[in-house]
């Protein structure tokens, strides 16, 4: 496979996540990016400014892990870092999706003084299997306030996840959610469930 030229299957497997995130509406206007680990120290990524609903293999970029674009002419997310960043720490990391949905970016703002949204009691949970067992645990997701500096906002998270204080994801306040997963399908299945925990969370407290 030429350099900066990213394999179908894979590139075939992130449209198809983008695009079951837009039916869902996660990833409003060119908001999210989605990326899957490659071989060696580099992965696959949506470019830069494409609408996720209209993906196509060819806006699946190849880039290094110091978030170097290795496709030709094809400039990826700004966000690049935050998805290096996950794919250095943990090697059994497959991919990382993130999407901009109503309920992670209107329950973080409703939250001001929040450092977590901890979620408790919820069968959904034990999709993440290699941490939750049982409903019956309380599990925090932290909220960290955005910055538009991806090197600065990545050492901010690094210690979060160095210290497994991030075991299901992370949201950024009035932006979205990180998850990620063995591979871009178990990815896709944790972002949806964290997304229900959100929203289902929302409606828990309008109704307290």
């Amino acid at each position: 496979m030429a350099a900066g030229i990213v394999p179908l299957p894979v590139a075939e497997k992130l449209v198809a996540a983008g695009q079951r995130m837009d039916r869902r509406g996660w990833v409003p206007a060119t908001s999210g990016n989605l990326s899957a680990r490659l071989s060696g120290d580099r992965m696959a990524i949506t470019r830069s400014g494409v609408h996720k609903g209209f993906l196509e293999t060819q806006d699946i970029i190849e880039v290094d892990f110091a978030g170097r674009s290795l496709t030709p002419g094809m400039k990826p997310s700004a966000e690049t870092l935050l998805h290096c960043q996950i794919y250095a720490l943990w090697p059994d990391i497959g991919s990382v999706l993130h999407g901009h949905s109503i309920p992670a970016t209107a329950l973080t703002m409703a939250l001001p003084e929040a450092s977590a949204i901890h979620l408790q009691g919820y069968e959904i949970l034990k999709a993440w299997s290699n941490v939750v067992s049982t409903h019956d645990i309380s599990v925090a997701l932290p909220i960290i306030d955005n910055d538009q500096d991806m090197p600065r906002l990545a050492a901010q998270l690094q210690p979060w996840l160095e210290q497994g204080r991030a075991p299901i994801g992370y949201v950024l306040r009035g932006h979205g959610i990180y998850v990620w997963g063995s591979d871009v399908n178990a990815a896709l299945y944790r972002l949806e469930a964290l997304e229900f925990l959100l929203a289902t969370e929302i409606e828990r407290r309008k109704l307290v």
